[in-house]
């Protein structure tokens, strides 16, 4: 009852739970631009000193690539994350996480611009292969940034997603998580259109990236204009919050197996797992798949790739007000994953290796990233209390990174093997591999909207309450 009246109160004012979800949206935006900018530089990377490029392989790639969590799964960062986001605050974790990501974020530009590609480093630990060995020095300080960049990123996400919780529960949850996702998906676009632009136009790999950590640097500033608006809501319901705090929403270690011992959170987990898989890791090789199949310019490849996350900043939004208003978040979730499949398949298919048919296909699969996550990020907090949702949160995320990690250094290994001698790789494989993500995603889809009807969790029902 306590918690109902804080929540009321924290998100009476319109204008100021849609101010704090624009401040922390615009972190995240920069966070996902600085994810992708090295992207759509695959191909460049690949080439030769004398092309302009740094010689690396498709596994080097690969492995950089999915460097992004080494740190949040080897070292359970993301696990550790949420336990400090439910005890330590929204505020105290939202500054360190956006505190990792721009230290993470200076390393990376260190090492493509100022460390030779020339120097190499022989490793014992290959994670069966997966790790290429000797790899060059420039690529594991690359990664290594890359990596705490990677904690950073992926524990503002939680953070975020708490954030908006806390002020939407009861209001326009889902359009409000969908907006958010939209304007990360808006950093994501960006990096992938002008990424190689910026790259080319200053014959410097490391320019988009130096681009990258000033944004960096600017959100970490913003988030302290989240924490002044924070703490003057947090005055005016001080007494209750206290009380709050106290009694009601403080978090106990041994909340950890009410999360583990609820299916329908292990079925959202994998959900995410599976579909973003399909999604991510592609993202990664999408513009070498434009050069290769498609023969796209390496200057122009990334835009196509782009349009992915440019139609999702309009659909999400749109989709997430249909959950909010009508409900079937299950069906939604089962109906993108669908789409995903269907997109990739296509894909595969050696036919129609056209540029309008790639951005027909690419258009599509918009559509399902928009459709997936409008309904499943919106859907936890229905699943699981507020008290546990940042470790809930976090937990999921952790599943997700190992995808993050494992599917883009797997995909390196494999699109090496379908390599031809003169530099052009065969998608066909790499594509039924990713389609095989959106199967398993319909299959757990299906198994949560029946796991909603024995559980009655509420995700065929509409979040605004009338």
């Amino acid at each position: 009852m306590v918690a109902e009246k804080i929540q009321k109160k924290l998100s009476e004012s319109r204008n100021a739970r849609w101010g704090a979800l624009l401040i922390v949206s615009f972190t995240m935006m920069m966070g996902y631009f600085f994810t992708d900018v090295a992207s759509p530089l695959s191909t460049i990377l690949k080439q030769t000193a004398e092309q302009g490029g740094m010689g690396w392989s498709s596994t080097e790639y690969g492995f950089f690539a999915g460097s992004y969590s080494f740190i949040n799964i080897f070292l359970l960062m993301l696990f550790f994350g949420g336990l400090i986001l439910d005890r330590m605050g929204i505020r105290f974790t939202g500054i360190m996480a956006t505190a990792f990501m721009f230290v993470g974020a200076l390393i990376k530009f260190y090492a493509i611009g100022y460390i030779s590609p020339e120097g190499t480093v022989s490793l014992d630990f290959t994670l069966f292969g997966l790790i290429p060995s000797p790899a060059k020095t420039q690529v594991l300080v690359a990664s290594l940034g890359f990596a705490i960049f990677g904690v950073g990123c992926e524990i503002t996400g939680i953070t975020v997603s708490k954030i908006i919780t806390k002020w939407f529960t009861g209001h326009e949850l889902a359009l409000a998580m969908g907006v958010q996702v939209a304007l990360a998906r808006l950093g994501t676009a960006a990096a992938l259109s002008v990424s190689p632009m910026i790259a080319l136009q200053f014959h410097n790999l490391s320019t988009p990236i130096l681009l990258g950590v000033v944004l960096l640097l600017v959100s970490f500033l913003s988030f302290f204009v989240y924490i002044i608006l924070d703490k003057k809501l947090d005055a005016s319901t001080a007494s209750s919050a206290e009380t709050l705090s106290e009694e009601d929403d403080k978090f106990k270690f041994s909340d950890l197996a009410v999360i583990f011992k609820n299916p329908g959170f292990w079925l959202i987990a994998l959900l995410c797992l599976l579909f973003y898989s399909g999604v991510f890791p592609f993202l990664k090789f999408a513009s070498d798949l434009m050069v290769n199949k498609y023969g796209v310019s390496a200057k122009w490849a990334g835009w196509i790739p782009s349009i992915l996350p440019y139609g999702t900043i309009i659909l999400t939004p749109v989709f997430g007000t249909i959950y909010d208003r009508i409900g079937k978040g299950a069906s939604l979730m089962i109906l993108g994953s669908l789409l995903l499949t269907v997109c990739h398949v296509c894909f595969a298919l050696p036919l129609l290796n056209t540029v309008w048919f790639a951005v027909i296909i690419m258009i599509l699969l918009g559509i399902a990233f928009s459709l997936v996550p409008s309904a499943m990020w919106p859907s936890v907090p229905k699943i699981i209390p507020m008290k546990q949702l940042g470790s809930a949160f976090a937990i999921i995320f952790f599943i997700q990174n190992i995808g993050l990690m494992l599917v883009p250094m797997f995909m390196g290994k494999c699109i090496e093997f379908y390599t031809s001698a003169d530099g052009r790789v065969d998608y066909t494989v790499p594509m039924i591999i990713f389609a095989s993500f959106g199967i398993a995603a319909i299959l757990i889809a299906l198994g949560l909207k029946f796991l909603d009807g024995r559980k009655q969790y509420g995700l065929e029902q509409a979040n605004i309450k009338k």
